[in-house]
């Protein structure tokens, strides 16, 4: 997917990129891979497939959350990486107000200069464990009308990771490569524990290569009980529900 496919294949879902939203894709692209040679940010370095597999995908959550798109939202985005999903979607649509936390500084250091560089506004970075920064003690606990994570772990982590962040009657957006059903199957106990109700999964192919992904969308629907999350490790060590837990 060339840059004008990107432009063009977004707009068949009613989001219209101007020129400098273009540019700031390009130099988005062009600072990703110039750090990747010496920080590792991805794997996928192809112009073209940055443009779908990161920059599109990332996009995608805008086509089952139109609010996305045009209310003045908090976003919370969890072990976001090389700025996945959040700074696409930032760039897309401005109105969002976007929080970053990952457990790597050199991936905050490179987001920073990024943000600075695209000239984003109401973008904060914070490097820190998911587990401290929802924590019962966090002033950050249960602030944000969105959080969102990709490919960070099955349902069953995301939720304790993600839900505690998310105020009563926001969402958590997880986007999936596959094996949704089984993983929401699995993390029922969980997403239901830390006050989370099921709002929809969909879903879907990418263009070009036809890859498959589901939006899972949670509700919060009660407050998260304030033992959670747990400590840092042992959501992904012991998931709410397991056998083991």
């Amino acid at each position: 997917m060339n840059p004008e496919e990107f432009k063009t294949e977004l707009a068949k879902h009613n989001i219209e990129l101007s020129d400098e939203q273009m540019q700031q894709f390009a130099t988005y692209y062009e600072m990703l891979v110039a750090t990747n040679e010496h920080v590792n940010l991805t794997t996928i370095v192809d112009r073209n497939e940055v443009y779908l597999k990161h920059f599109f995908d990332s996009i995608t959550p805008a086509f089952y959350a139109d609010e996305l798109r045009t209310e003045e939202l908090t976003l919370c985005d969890v072990g976001a990486g090389a700025g996945f999903p959040s700074i696409p979607l930032k760039i897309a649509f401005p109105n969002l107000r976007v929080t970053i936390i990952d457990s790597l500084n050199k991936r905050i250091n490179f987001l920073d200069e990024l943000v600075t560089k695209l000239g984003l506004d109401h973008v904060q970075l914070h490097h820190a464990r998911a587990e401290e920064f929802g924590g019962k003690k966090s002033t950050y606990r249960e602030q944000f009308d969105l959080a969102t994570a990709r490919a960070v772990a099955r349902m069953s982590v995301l939720a304790e990771l993600c839900l505690p962040l998310v105020k009563v009657g926001g969402k958590m957006i997880a986007l999936k490569a596959s094996q949704a059903k089984n993983e929401i199957s699995d993390g029922k106990s969980a997403i239901t524990t830390l006050g989370g109700k099921l709002l929809s999964d969909d879903e879907f192919n990418l263009p070009v290569s036809n890859d498959p992904r589901n939006m899972v969308i949670l509700e919060k629907v009660k407050a998260t009980p304030k033992q959670y999350p747990r400590k840092a490790g042992t959501p992904n060590k012991k998931p709410i529900g397991s056998n083991n837990n």
